[in-house]
């Protein structure tokens, strides 16, 4: 876990979002859609990308995670998980809880095929939102 850590930190360090005196890496975050499961258990479609003025930050030192919309959302990290990588994503991923004890994976992906576009995603078992997001 703690190699995963040092990954992640490499990452951030190579956009240039390190700070010498903390651990805390800050996106602004332009647009979100939501996706959700039908009462079927069928996945219906994406909603209209919704534009957001927003802040995201990734504190390390706390392990945690928050997204500062209009509901404050905090989502705790228990597991990092090793980045993955292939022709078209680089993806770094964390298992997390929210505030209300639900079980919830967020990934941060760069798509290398669109100009190295960063997108959040947070993955509940009966929804996603996906937030397109920028380094501050």
């Amino acid at each position: 876990m703690n190699q995963i850590k040092i990954y992640i930190v490499l990452f951030f360090l190579g956009l240039g979002l390190q700070q010498a005196y903390s651990q805390s890496y800050k996106f602004g975050a332009s647009g979100y859609s939501v996706l959700e499961k039908n009462e079927r258990g069928k996945w219906g479609k994406w909603s209209d990308l919704e534009l957001v003025n927003i802040l995201v930050v990734l504190d390390t030192d706390k392990n945690r995670i928050v997204v500062n919309s209009q509901e404050i959302q905090v989502y705790q990290i228990s597991d990092y998980i090793a980045r993955e990588e292939n022709d078209t994503d680089i993806v770094y991923s964390f298992i997390c809880k929210d505030l209300k004890g639900n079980d919830t994976k967020l990934s941060i992906i760069t798509r290398k095929k669109q100009d190295n576009r960063k997108q959040l995603y947070i993955n509940y078992n009966d929804r996603i939102i996906v937030y397109n997001i920028f380094t501050i």
